[in-house]
């Protein structure tokens, strides 16, 4: 029993960062109906960011996190801009391959300007463990879900209680019927794209302060897996990315605990053929029909 509960508040830590992730992909997806699948990409530069950020000018766990966020949410929107905007009436196709190409263009510049080997990322917070009987929880795991929550918390309610978050739901609802009311669906746009590069730049900062180590090919596997949760819970679904987050994360520390490894990473594709057998939509997500 104590080796389950060990695995669950590993799990939970894990899967707090790939929430972060998949929110801004059930976010682009909600108001634009786009998988950006450049958005692991995102996460890698936010922890690159945040990484010459500490190297250059020395700054702590806080003020790193932040300017990550600030400086990924930029790059968000610019990326919106160049790349996604003048597709915006184009197929959908037509931007799900744009998409994939600035994946793979941001792997590339990566390497160019970062290089290929892995960068030791700085203790921001020293990694102490903390004993609770026979379980042992590390410092670095409680600053991750704590910041998640936090972030969490502020989402919902910039989502809910907000100007721009009304817009957001009213954009996400019915783009012609939000721009004949007068909201700047243009506006939106870019304020989506600067929140879920924000929340993947935390989420990058974040992996690269538990595991020490980053690179610019970090993006590609916790990007596909915050995918597969953002699936799992119900794409375009805010909870359901959370809730599939978690899922993933947990399911794969079960995995690591009790089987092996080697099927980390396993573990999130056979989710995501359990849940388009079962439940297409995701878990809390909802059938559309679309009229053809």
């Amino acid at each position: 029993m104590t080796e389950f509960i060990q695995q669950l508040l590993n799990g939970l830590s894990l899967g707090s960062i790939y929430a972060l992730i998949a929110l801004g992909y059930t976010m682009v997806y909600g108001i634009l109906q786009l998988i950006n699948f450049a958005h692991g990409e995102i996460y890698m530069l936010g922890a690159f960011t945040a990484y010459y950020l500490v190297f250059y000018f020395k700054l702590n766990f806080i003020l790193a996190l932040v300017l990550s966020m600030i400086i990924t949410a930029g790059i968000g929107v610019v990326i919106e801009k160049l790349a996604y905007k003048p597709l915006r009436n184009s197929s959908r196709v037509s931007a799900l391959l744009t998409a994939l190409g600035v994946s793979m263009l941001l792997q590339n510049l990566g390497l160019k300007i970062f290089g290929g080997d892995p960068k030791a990322f700085p203790q921001l917070i020293p990694n102490k463990p903390i004993f609770i009987g026979d379980l042992i929880i590390f410092n670095q795991q409680i600053v991750i879900v704590v910041v998640a929550i936090i972030l969490m918390v502020i989402l919902e309610i910039i989502v809910h209680y907000t100007k721009i978050g009304k817009a957001m739901r009213a954009v996400a609802f019915d783009k012609d019927a939000a721009k004949l009311m007068g909201i700047d669906s243009n506006m939106v746009i870019s304020f989506t794209f600067a929140i879920g590069s924000a929340l993947a730049a935390a989420a990058g900062v974040l992996i690269g302060m538990r595991f020490n180590r980053i690179d610019p090919l970090m993006g590609m596997m916790p990007g596909i897996k915050a995918f597969v949760a953002a699936v799992l819970g119900g794409i375009g679904s805010i909870p359901g990315a959370v809730l599939g987050g978690l899922i993933m994360g947990i399911s794969e520390s079960l995995v690591v605990g009790y089987l092996s490894s080697t099927y980390r990473d396993a573990i999130a594709f056979a989710l995501l053929i359990i849940i388009l057998i079962i439940k297409p939509a995701g878990l809390l997500g909802k059938n559309i029909k679309e009229k053809v």
